[in-house]
């Protein structure tokens, strides 16, 4: 078997889903924070290019159509996984509904294709599909951010008591720690992401069912 670079970018990718959740493990927020975006961020792009790579130099090949989905999948689910785990009271309520539809569907269909086994190839990806990884992987970086921000507004705010952060919020106090802009920041943050990743979720079930609609053929009898 040889490997081609966009299977090697894909494996790398493939690679990098467990270490998001192992930077958690052995760093200090928000530095864990940091480097889970930024190998989000890098695997994302990988995504990207590796496929474009493939198809340009026509280096298409069955380890990576097999690959490609499997290396999507590890890192949004692993990356969902984090992101619930690690919010905080006020969000998860909001973030678990999203992440369990996006959760469920990438099963079903992945049990879909694996019970169609040749006729898999009816399940081809589509352009919603695309849509809603890319939706996803956008959802996910800015919901990273969050964190960022989040506990850097913590960092800069250590030794000060909530009076004092109420005054500062409030501009009675002058701001010499950036609290606001990371406060503004962090709320922002979140309300993008949650809405992104709610659309994503729509998508999500969209395509789903699409897969469904597309398979039911193979499955009567």
């Amino acid at each position: 078997m040889t490997l081609t670079l966009p299977n090697i970018l894909t494996i790398v990718r493939l690679v990098a889903a467990p270490m998001v959740a192992v930077m958690f493990l052995y760093f200090t927020r928000p530095y864990a924070d940091w480097f889970a975006l930024i190998l989000f961020v890098f695997a994302a792009v990988t995504d990207w290019f590796d496929g474009y790579l493939a198809r340009a130099w026509k280096q298409e090949t069955k380890l990576g159509a097999m690959l490609d989905p499997i290396a999507d999948k590890a890192m949004v689910v692993i990356a969902l996984m984090v992101i619930v785990g690690f919010s905080d009271v006020y969000w998860t309520p909001w973030l678990v509904l999203p992440a369990t539809m996006i959760l469920f569907r990438e099963v079903f269909v992945s049990g879909l294709r694996e019970f169609l086994g040749d006729t898999a190839g009816t399940l081809k990806v589509t352009s919603l599909a695309k849509w809603k990884t890319t939706a996803q992987m956008v959802a996910i970086a800015v919901l990273f951010s969050r964190g960022i921000f989040e506990h850097h507004l913590v960092m800069n705010s250590y030794g000060m008591d909530a009076a004092l952060i109420a005054q500062v919020m409030s501009g009675e106090v002058e701001d010499v720690h950036g609290l606001r802009w990371f406060f503004h920041a962090m709320t922002w943050a979140g309300r993008i992401g949650l809405w992104m990743l709610w659309i994503a979720a729509g998508l999500t079930m969209i395509s789903g069912f699409d897969y469904f609609r597309k398979s039911a053929p193979y499955l009567k009898g």
